[in-house]
């Protein structure tokens, strides 16, 4: 979703579509959302390049919000909430120190 223009309306979509016991599965980086929260991040450095120089400018380019790829796991809970999932669940896993991996229900 990071990369989207409108991921709001992407995730109002999906969740418009779902079943009432439908499950929607989002992989995303594990970020902060603030460098500074970041530092110990084993791929901080890269992953704040790889937003800046692709995530991003993807976005910005067609008028969108520019959340990057480190945009966090509060920014993302916030956008699954706003976006109607009234469950969201966030999962890691321990052979994965990238990625949390959320689980949204209607």
């Amino acid at each position: 979703m990071h990369d989207q223009a409108r991921p709001l309306a992407v995730l109002r979509g999906i969740h418009r579509t779902l079943s009432p016991d439908g499950v929607y599965l989002a992989q995303d980086i594990k970020g902060s959302g603030h460098h500074h929260g970041d530092l110990d991040h084993p791929l901080g450095p890269l992953l704040y390049a790889v937003s800046c120089m692709h995530c991003m400018t993807v976005s910005l380019a067609q008028g969108g919000e520019g959340l990057g790829t480190m945009w966090g796991r509060k920014k993302a809970l916030e956008y699954f909430r706003n976006a109607g999932f009234s469950d969201v669940r966030v999962n890691e896993l321990s052979h994965d120190f990238q990625n949390y991996y959320y689980v949204c229900r209607p």
